[in-house]
């Protein structure tokens, strides 16, 4: 990114960067929910060299389980440059992955990571020369659910990162037919034939495993409360204190059921405050297809604000946090509303794209049905990604078609990182297609 005369602007920079890489997800007809999820990446520098690094997760198809092409890392050599080290580095995992967690789960200041997979997850352990240990197993991590997305954050206040993961549905590869016929079984937009949503599917259950120390977690989902939202499809998590009362909060993204947002209670206890709070559901007070989520004090009132990106026909939905567990769904009047309905959002963040001071907003953009291709409706699977400049005062304009080449790019988005990779003092987004 770079800003000019007019507001910042992006160009992409892949190839030039070296990070070019295969991602794998299913076959292009997408003949089931778990071909149409994609996945995450993140920044972080896992070297302790001083430059932003960045972590690739894969997908996978059914035939190549467990032997594509697995995750990456990008080793950022200065100047712009990647190289791939992923497999030098220990962390070329090849399994259905989907999201990414990084932290310093055991305070000896190197950044671990937490992959969340179809199937185990994995958790990486930086040795801190440049390598990584896979020590899931004897931290209790692994779990065997479909999971989504994951975070660290001390729950307890002990000073030791603990983890909460999402999970999504109760979906088996070998549940799946062989025979043609049962491919493409729901009817979307009235009359294409497309895989079947979650509706219908049991939710699979999120996770919140307390930090023990020395590598070790405590699964602690039923006794913390957190056990008492599991029948939801979570899809993402963003850890936060909305009240101000020093203990860390959570709100967890659901895909076509109530939003979560977890009250950190003390004592390692939390409840579900989403319905009196107003972010269980939009302004109209119906269940959205959450994806993506970030928070961040938009309109500068000095408490943390909510965005949660959606399904195609809907809006995104922007929860304006009015203290003493209040919110307000100020999409329409944040002028979010109309840019965002003809999109189906994935990632999206917070930052200062123009350096103004202002908190501005990225959203990751893609369907998950080709088959809309063919339809009149005017969606397509792949979509713009989108830049709103914010006022500070609670508006956002959107600015995409003068943001450069970068916001030119149409792909099937999904998940999304920042950071300054180049070091010029400016935020560049990284988004998987």
């Amino acid at each position: 990114m770079s800003l000019a005369m007019g507001g910042p602007h992006f160009s992409e920079q892949t190839a030039a960067a070296g990070v070019e890489s295969p991602n794998i997800f299913g076959g292009e007809r997408k003949r089931h929910i778990l071909e149409a999820h994609g996945s995450g990446a993140a920044f972080f520098d896992y070297d302790g060299d001083g430059l932003v690094d960045l972590y690739l997760v894969n997908g996978s198809t059914a035939e190549s389980l467990g032997a594509g092409p697995g995750n990456e890392m990008f080793r950022n050599q200065g100047s712009g440059r990647f190289r791939a080290r992923g497999i030098a580095a220990g962390v070329a995992h090849q399994g259905w992955g989907a999201g990414v967690a990084v932290g310093d789960i055991d305070n000896d200041g190197n950044h671990d990571l937490y992959v969340t997979n179809y199937g185990a997850n994995v958790l990486y352990r930086n040795d801190g020369d440049g390598t990584f240990s896979d020590v899931t197993e004897d931290s209790g991590t692994a779990g065997e659910d479909f999971s989504a997305s994951a975070a660290f954050f001390d729950a307890d206040l002990d000073g030791d990162l603990d983890l909460y993961v999402t999970s999504y549905v109760q979906f088996s590869l070998d549940d799946v037919p062989d025979d043609p016929a049962y491919d493409e079984p729901c009817m979307y937009l009235g009359g294409i034939r497309v895989y079947c949503g979650p509706l219908g599917m049991p939710g699979a259950p999120d996770r919140l495993y307390r930090n023990d120390g020395g590598g070790r977690f405590t699964d602690v989902t039923e006794a913390s409360g957190v056990g008492a939202a599991n029948d939801s499809y979570g899809l993402g998590v963003v850890p936060e204190d909305f009240d101000g009362d020093g203990y860390v909060d959570l709100f967890v993204a659901n895909d076509e059921t109530a939003n979560v947002l977890f009250r950190n209670d003390g004592e390692l206890h939390f409840t579900d405050v989403a319905g009196e709070a107003g972010v269980a559901f939009n302004g109209d007070g119906e269940e959205e297809a959450g994806m993506g989520i970030d928070a961040a004090d938009f309109d500068n009132d000095g408490d943390p604000d909510l965005y949660v990106t959606n399904f195609y026909g809907e809006t995104n939905t922007l929860y304006r946090n009015d203290g003493s567990w209040q919110f307000a769904d100020a999409t329409i009047e944040a002028g979010l509303a109309a840019p965002t309905v003809p999109l189906l959002g994935w990632g999206t963040h917070f930052f200062d794209a123009d350096l103004d001071g202002m908190l501005d907003l990225f959203v990751a953009n893609g369907h998950v049905y080709p088959q809309v291709d063919v339809t009149e409706t005017g969606a397509r699977y792949a979509q713009p990604n989108q830049l709103f400049l914010g006022s500070g005062q609670g508006l956002f304009s959107d600015v995409t078609a003068e943001a450069g080449p970068g916001l030119e790019v149409i792909k099937t988005s999904r998940g999304s990182c920042i950071g300054d990779y180049d070091g010029d003092g400016d935020i560049d987004p990284f988004v998987v297609n």
